[in-house]
């Protein structure tokens, strides 16, 4: 292994390890989030018409942000960046903010007038229930906003990615939990309306998200003059890249919409079950999957724009093996631990035994697709990277029609025959469409040649097979019935669920030792 090879193995964990501790700061918030959600607003009419008025400009983010923005500008930035003097970087990035900043506005506007649209697009259920539809339609005028400033702030973000800087697009989202919480706790009881202030906060922290990343992009010296030149050579081909990839990139996010669709016509509280369970599950997801995405994609672009398509294909490799070895035992400890976890975090207040059951339910079915989200996050990169965004809109358009077949046969089916939890259907079709999405990339990526495996494969495969065993053993051992954990004191639950996490985690990585895995094996190294 060369001195360079080390070193850039060693500088891609360490950003992966940067990003990774700022997700982890963003989501413990996120999860006190939820807690203050579920203990003030439950799972009812309310927070089911709130999350349908933050869901649409969510999941436009992704569209417009994290997903399709990253994946046509990044690559051509990181080119520009390669190939171009400073100078045409600059214009090509001032280019770039004008012309994005007036779509965004353009969209937004439209979003705002036509808000009540929107809602019965989304959530068409709500017509027909009281309340719902009127409190989604005036929330989502105060939320749809949001779009803009975090679009915009992805935008920021990454710039800074691709000229190495992780941390703070990374510590943005803490500004959005921490707003939020302030907002329910606090501003929440003083309006008559309580749950607007959650609608207020998120515009308010959509702008705050914004003037944060601005100080450090003019130390950087790439500070953007927002100019309208939709001609530019970059911003055309950036636009080219987005496109396709508004759908590819985001189909986990179009399954969650469709899922919420369905669930606006189940009953009452299915919305606020799915957002519940699926916030558990993302903690884990956006703590690595996500991070490792982001740190790879500028990476992988510049190999890329380099021809340095072996070091490509390692990393893309690397990225694969650390996924597998963390993302399969936070799977299984989710679908052990739902009980616990759901009982000590949300149990209390507005959120009853039974928004327990319901939300338990849908939590083991969204975990049981962790590793295919997972490896989503890790194997889009390689395609955004090569400029190849038609591909996983290919792979996506199937993944979607399978989710949307599975989750509404299977759900009107659970409803007709009076099952209590018709919503766990659409978190199990979710997780089926990530699964064969994430399956579907990897053999379109085999299939190109640009992805080989190192030695060793089936060895590590079996060794997490066998890791995993044993901490499901000790787990299963150590559980505790349901009436018990809803029974115990808050001290007594989060003790517990302490001792359960570590125990699990210890023994797994007790066992991964014992059978000779070491953290030497996952350095980038040439074959």
């Amino acid at each position: 292994m060369t001195t360079k090879k080390r070193t850039s193995g060693l500088a891609l964990a360490l950003k992966t390890s940067i990003v990774s501790g700022m997700t982890l700061l963003s989501r413990i918030l996120g999860l006190v989030r939820d807690v203050v959600f579920a203990r003030y607003f439950g799972a009812g009419l309310i927070m089911d018409a709130f999350l349908v008025a933050q869901r649409i400009p969510n999941m436009l983010r992704r569209f417009f942000a994290e997903g399709a923005f990253s994946a046509g500008f990044v690559p051509i930035m990181a080119r520009y960046k390669e190939q171009h003097s400073d100078e045409e970087t600059q214009q090509y990035v001032d280019a770039m903010a004008g012309t994005f900043a007036t779509v965004l506005f353009v969209v937004t506007a439209l979003g705002v007038i036509g808000a009540p649209l929107l809602v019965l697009i989304v959530a068409p259920g709500f017509v027909s229930d009281g309340g719902d539809f009127d409190l989604a339609s005036m929330m989502l005028r105060f939320t749809f906003p949001y779009l803009f400033f975090i679009s915009l702030t992805a935008f920021a973000g990454g710039i800074m990615n691709t000229y190495g800087h992780f941390g703070v697009p990374a510590f943005t989202p803490v500004i959005l939990n921490i707003v939020l919480i302030i907002a329910a706790i606090w501003v929440a009881p003083m309006l008559d309306q309580p749950v607007m202030a959650l609608a207020y906060a998120v515009l308010i922290a959509g702008l705050l998200q914004l003037l944060l990343q601005l100080p450090f992009l003019a130390r950087i010296g790439a500070l953007p003059r927002p100019r309208w030149r939709p001609r530019n050579a970059g911003v055309k081909r950036a636009f080219k890249l987005m496109l396709p990839a508004i759908f590819g990139s985001s189909v986990a996010q179009i399954n969650v919409l469709l899922s919420g669709i369905i669930a606006s016509l189940l009953p009452v509280g299915s919305i606020s079950y799915l957002y519940y369970s699926d916030r558990l599950m993302e903690f884990p997801l956006g703590l690595f999957g996500i991070a490792l995405a982001t740190v790879t994609l500028p990476y992988l672009s510049r190999l890329w724009a380099n021809e340095d398509k072996r070091e490509f294909s390692e990393t893309l490799d690397w990225s694969m093996k650390l996924a597998v070895l963390i993302a399969v035992p936070a799977a299984a400890g989710l679908i052990l631990l739902a009980e616990p976890l759901v009982v000590t975090l949300f149990y209390g207040g507005e959120f009853n035994a039974n928004s327990v059951a319901m939300t338990v339910l849908a939590l083991q079915a969204y975990a049981v697709g962790l590793v295919g989200f997972s490896f989503v996050k890790v194997l889009a990169p390689a395609f955004f990277a090569r400029e190849d965004t038609r591909t996983p809109v290919r792979i996506g358009i199937i993944a979607l029609l399978a989710n949307l077949l599975l989750g509404v046969s299977s759900a009107w089916y659970l409803l007709g025959h009076g099952f209590a939890g018709p919503h766990v259907a659409l978190a199990a079709a979710t997780s089926f469409a990530a699964v064969l999405n994430a399956l579907l990339l990897y053999f379109a990526l085999r299939r190109a040649g640009v992805l080989s495996h190192s030695p060793g494969w089936g060895a590590l495969l079996l060794r997490i097979v066998l890791s995993n065993a044993a901490m499901l053993v000790l787990l299963i051992e150590i559980s505790r019935s349901l009436d018990w954990w809803i029974g115990a004191a808050m001290t007594e639950r989060l003790l517990w669920l302490s001792i359960s996490v570590i125990a699990g985690a210890g023994a797994y990585i007790a066992v991964l030792i014992m059978l000779g895995v070491r953290p030497s094996q996952f350095h980038l190294r040439r074959q």
